[in-house]
Parts: C-alpha cells; structure tokens; sequence
C-alpha cells in the first residue's frame, strides 16, 4: 500500500486551519492538543473521518453528523481519505483535528489495524475516539464503537436466502470484499450461518472490492466455473448490481437468486425492481448522529461512551418468506441512503 508523505506538524496545523475556515484559529494556532473543548465560544468541536467522501454510504454519514452538530450546537470538522484503504491520509486527519482542538473524533478506519497508533496518541491527549461502521483491531482500541451488526445483517439474509431456495440444493457464488477486512468477514460468515452452510458450500468466492464492475467480473468468472450456480451473496448492492449484469447477459437473471446487504437508496430500488430478493439495510445517519451526541456529552460532563451500540438492521424484500422478519421496499426506500 502507497503511503502518503507525513507533514511537519506546524504544516499540519495550517492544513487543520484552512481546511475548515468555521474553526477558530486559537485552536489551530496553539497545537497543545490537549482535546479542549472551547474555541473562544465555548463550542465543542468533533470530528469526522470516513474511508472516502464519495460513496454514499459516507456521505450520508456526514450528512447525519452535520444535522447532529448542528442541533446540539457543536461545530463539525472533517476529512477522508482518498480511497478506501488510505490510512496514511486517516492518520494525517487524526493528526490535524488533535491540533485543531477537537474534543472527539468519529472514524471508520480504512484500515483496522494500522490505525490504532494514531487513535492511541489522539487518545492519550483526551480526545474520544468513536469507530462508526467499522471496528478496529482490537475494537478496544476505541472508546466506543457504534455501528452495524455485519454477522447479524449476513444472517438474515441467509436466513432469507435458505427459505427462498424451498429445498432446492444451492450452488452457492459469494462475491465478498477483500481478504480480511472485518467488515466482509462477519457479512460472509454470517450469511454461511444464516443458510446454515459452511465454506465447503461454496462452490465459487471472489473478491469485488464492493464494485459494481468487479462484481460483473467476479460473476463472469464464477459462471465460468460452475454454470449451474443459483445463489448468489454480495458484500453489498454494487457488486450484487454487477452480478446481476453478468447473469442478465447469460439469461440467467430470472432463476438466480441474488442477496446482499446495505440497504442504499439504489440497492433498495433494485430489490423493489426484482434485480436483487433481498438486502440487509443499515443505517449510516443514526451512526453518526449518535456519535456526534456522544462527543458532545463528553464535552459537557466528561461521560465517555463505552463498549458496542448496535445502529440496527433491517432485512428488505417484496417477496417475504415465512418465518424470517422484513419489512418492504416501501419502508426501505423511506430509510435508504444514497
């Protein structure tokens, strides 16, 4: 992986400066980094640092943080990285919001275990650290981490998936994310668990990176392998999107059955339009708004948020099946993102 040059710390500072002209400059300009909550107005100060600042996912992430900021009068700073991966870049925004003066900071780490150094230094200067989405490793690197269930979103739509094929016996193609990313392995593991099937069950795996392109690959390329493949699992919508393509130009689309997880606006039409059964929605908004809370509670009366916040789950389809909970797509569509 390329890393990003590391700043001078007083050229971090100036990046903490101008990248955000709402914070004050006694804040930037003094680099204590002792995690104080005021700039002059006594306003709390959080940060928010996601994987990229173009998936949708993480744009309504932001979104939910700066509603919350806003009604709880908090003043939001953040940053992301270039791509998914780039801790370097993580590093440097953990770095510049400590400068800054934030009191809390909100991350979903690129990269699980390289980050835990940064929140450690970040940490040690009184600020909270939050992982939204994604935990660290360990998890106990974080104060708290609130976010989705990924073994239990991959189970209901095992569950689902296992009441659907009506006994039919599954050739099973699972387009996952990328060799060991927690994220993919609890969504996997538990879409395994929830079909009540094991690794040997699996007659094709590739890894899609989540994209909708990589997954039309990955699909093609399981096709090839195995013809007769007839469930499909995905990380998420686009790379079941992707695989929905490749199905299609085979004429397959009609006796695949395709599952998946997240519960974006997209993916959520798509199941509503009969390209994907069913998906596991979560909530990026509630993540982040309640970890804002958190960071201004903290501020306020230095009770820290501790241990797992599970922001829900919900299995979305048109074509519920007996004994598995869901709700419509009407329901999605009303709670999607994106």
């Amino acid at each position: 992986m390329s890393r990003t040059p590391r700043l001078p710390s007083s050229l971090l500072r100036v990046a903490a400066c101008t990248s955000v002209a709402a914070l004050a400059l006694t804040a930037c300009g003094s680099g204590s980094g002792s995690g104080s909550t005021s700039s002059g107005s006594g306003t709390v100060k959080v940060g928010l640092i996601t994987k990229t600042d173009t998936n949708p996912f993480f744009v309504k992430m932001k979104e939910g943080a700066e509603k919350a900021a806003k009604e709880n009068g908090a003043q939001l700073m953040t940053a992301a990285g270039k791509f998914d991966g780039d801790n370097a870049g993580q590093v440097t925004a953990i770095e510049n919001m400590v400068a800054a003066g934030v009191k809390g900071i909100l991350i979903t780490p690129s990269d699980s275990k390289a980050i835990v150094p940064a929140i450690a230094k970040a940490k040690a200067k009184g600020v909270l650290v939050i992982a939204l989405d994604t935990p660290t490793e360990p998890e106990s690197a974080v104060d708290a981490l609130f976010a989705t269930d990924n073994l239990k979103a991959g189970e209901l739509i095992g569950e689902y998936a296992k009441a659907a094929m009506k006994g039919k016996t599954a050739k099973i193609a699972a387009l996952d994310l990328a060799p060991g990313v927690s994220v993919g392995v609890q969504r996997h593991n538990g879409f395994l668990k929830g079909f009540g099937a094991t690794e040997k069950d699996v007659a094709c795996a590739q890894d899609t990176g989540g994209d909708q392109a990589k997954g039309q690959t990955a699909m093609e390329n399981c096709l090839q392998k195995n013809p007769d493949i007839n469930l499909v699992y995905t990380i998420n919508e686009p790379a079941a999107l992707g695989a929905y393509t490749a199905l299609k130009a085979k004429g397959r689309e009609k006796d695949v059955l395709i599952v998946s997880v997240d519960g974006g606006c997209t993916g959520t039409q798509a199941v509503k339009d009969g390209k994907i059964a069913a998906t596991s929605q979560q909530y990026p908004l509630k993540m982040a708004a309640e970890g804002v809370k958190a960071v201004v509670t903290y501020a306020k009366d230095g009770k820290k948020a501790s241990g797992y916040t599970d922001t829900g789950v919900t299995l979305i389809t048109d074509k519920a099946q007996t004994g598995v909970t869901s709700k419509d797509t009407a329901f999605g569509l009303e709670n999607c993102w994106g």
